[in-house]
């Protein structure tokens, strides 16, 4: 009864239109009265659930990424992106995909990637005569890269769920390689769907101009060097790389390019604040959520329905991913992932799994379930942008949809590609 309560009670604040923290709270104290237990315990699991350390680098790289944003290092890198890649055939999807990897490593936010580069390349790409959908949808599906490729504050996020126990670095250095490879499927994908629909490339600038174009991005990108450099090499933690990324961020974008000026400023700080704000506080309800789970056994219950359906592991590994993807849809990323990993993070251990490299799908599914419907938030970026309506953009977007899945398959039975890296700085 307890449980029904709590799943209940969550569900209930969804479906009035509370924000997810709230609805995630209000559950959590609801069973706590049901349950006899005093309400200073759930604040007690809040103040401990936010009073982690390595939450201190959220802030930095949800700021760092709003400088990015508002400071024209997102500019420089299509235009390198754009010089390297734009004389392939269908060019500016090339351009998309590529520009949407450099800068999900410097942003970490598959959301500021779609702002940043859809507002810049859809234009240019419908002016080039690419069809708007194809433009919305290598866009949207680029982005899940940032929340792959590092620095990513959802790793931040899913290592403080899973109890602290998860190394922030290694998650960092697992998420290289998934996150290159999804790039490169949906490159495939885009060239392939540009052929078929007689899409033409751009002309290639040369060399000169590529290199002109490399050292006008340089600055911008050694901000993801000092961030995951710092961490890797041991001088700095998380959370320093992420204070240092910041005030490189400021340093780049006011004094060497010279484009941030004090209204993008005080928005950027103001979208950092408000972010972390939301951030934090559904992080401390999530806390008191998640003691409930273990209270009530939950993850367990899990396991034993898994294996009343198969005791196969490569079957109850894709239920779990098809139950990921299926939450992706319908709720938000970071409550998922606060709210997931209790849950799903000792079935996968039960059957074998390292936890970083259930990190790791945990991000490529529910980085899928940001451009997919009906809760989708970068694709509705994205169609605001591209002014198309969202079931336009679906209908044409399974291919890339496809490539993603194949890289999640890939990630998902062969540990090595998520495991190897990591391995090497252990």
């Amino acid at each position: 009864m307890g449980l029904m309560i709590l799943f209940g009670l969550f569900f209930l604040g969804l479906i009035v239109g509370a924000p997810v923290a709230f609805a995630v709270g209000l559950a959590a104290a609801g069973t706590f009265l049901y349950e006899g237990l005093p309400l200073f315990v759930a604040f007690q699991r809040i103040l401990s659930g936010i009073s982690v350390f390595s939450l201190l680098a959220i802030p930095f790289f949800i700021f760092a990424g709003e400088l990015m944003l508002h400071g024209g290092i997102s500019t420089r890198l299509v235009r390198l992106a754009s010089a390297a890649v734009g004389r392939v055939r269908g060019g500016l999807g090339m351009v998309n995909v590529s520009s949407s990897m450099l800068f999900g490593g410097i942003s970490g936010s598959a959301v500021a990637d779609t702002s940043a580069l859809g507002s810049i390349l859809i234009p240019v790409m419908k002016e080039k005569g690419y069809d708007a959908d194809y433009a919305v949808n290598v866009t949207v599906t680029s982005s899940v890269a940032g929340v792959v490729i590092p620095p990513s504050h959802n790793m931040i996020l899913y290592a403080v769920a899973a109890g602290g126990g998860i190394s922030i670095t290694q998650l960092f250095i697992a998420g290289i390689v998934p996150g290159v490879l999804m790039c490169l499927a949906l490159a495939v994908a885009a060239y392939v769907v540009a052929v078929k629909r007689g899409y033409k490339g751009e002309a290639f600038p040369g060399w000169s101009a590529l290199v002109l174009s490399f050292v006008a991005a340089l600055p911008g990108l050694m901000t993801a060097v000092i961030i995951v450099g710092g961490v890797l090499s041991g001088v700095l933690t998380v959370t320093e790389s992420g204070a240092f990324g910041a005030i490189y961020a400021i340093v780049v974008t006011g004094l060497v390019y010279r484009e941030l000026r004090w209204e993008p400023f005080k928005q950027a700080v103001y979208q950092a604040v408000r972010t972390t704000s939301l951030v934090m506080i559904l992080v401390g309800c999530a806390s008191a959520f998640s003691y409930l789970l273990a209270l009530y056994s939950v993850p367990q219950l899990l396991t034993d329905a898994l294996l009343s359906i198969s005791e196969n592991p490569y079957v109850i590994l894709l239920m779990l991913n098809l139950i990921l993807l299926g939450l992706g849809m319908i709720m938000d990323m970071a409550a998922l992932i606060l709210i997931c990993t209790p849950i799903f993070l000792p079935v996968a251990e039960e059957f074998g799994m390292d936890p970083i490299q259930f990190g790791i799908i945990m991000m490529m599914n529910l980085g899928l379930g940001l451009c997919t419907p009906p809760v989708g938030s970068c694709l509705f970026v994205g169609s605001v942008i591209g002014k198309i309506k969202i079931e336009q953009a679906v209908r044409t977007i399974w291919p890339f949809y496809l490539a993603l899945f194949a890289v999640l398959m890939l990630v998902t039975y062969v540990p090595a590609i998520s495991l190897t890296l990591p391995g090497f700085f252990q």
